[in-house]
């Protein structure tokens, strides 16, 4: 299981004919692949409300997302797990199917609510806009095999 995590300012997803929007905190990308549990959901989850990634007085990346009060804004992307190892066309084996991966999705949801985080999703599968004011820029990968 994979997390993109990127500080924002603000940041929105658009779907169909709904819009959730956050302001300061976090946009994250989640992608997910074969063999991924709720194991994975449990430590990305821990990881996420976690990361001290928003800077305090010194300027120093020493605030979570707890810290400042900031908000969660989730996106399903299958693309983060694309190989583009032959030619010039992405693969998409790697990442998990359809029904599996919705199943997890809506269990990393699950599990990141117990969180208290204020939190905003897109759609699992829909065709989505995402926009973003990055802050810093700050992006951060992390993958739940790498732990």
């Amino acid at each position: 299981m994979r997390l993109v995590i990127q500080r924002c300012k603000d940041a929105s997803v658009s779907y169909e004919d709904t819009v959730n929007s956050i302001s300061k905190g976090l946009v994250v990308l989640l992608g997910m692949t074969h063999g991924d549990t709720i194991e994975d959901i449990n430590y990305l989850v821990r990881k996420l409300v976690n990361l001290r990634i928003f800077e305090d007085d010194s300027e120093k990346m020493n605030y979570s997302i707890k810290d400042i009060n900031g908000s969660i804004l989730l996106v399903s992307q299958f693309t983060l797990y694309a190989n583009t190892k032959d030619g010039n066309r992405p693969s998409f084996t790697d990442a998990m199917g359809y029904e599996e991966s919705e199943k997890l999705y809506e269990l990393f949801i699950d599990e990141l609510s117990k969180s208290d985080i204020d939190y905003k999703t897109g759609k699992f599968g829909a065709d989505m806009k995402v926009s973003l004011v990055n802050d810093g820029p700050v992006t951060i990968i992390i993958d739940s095999k790498d732990k």
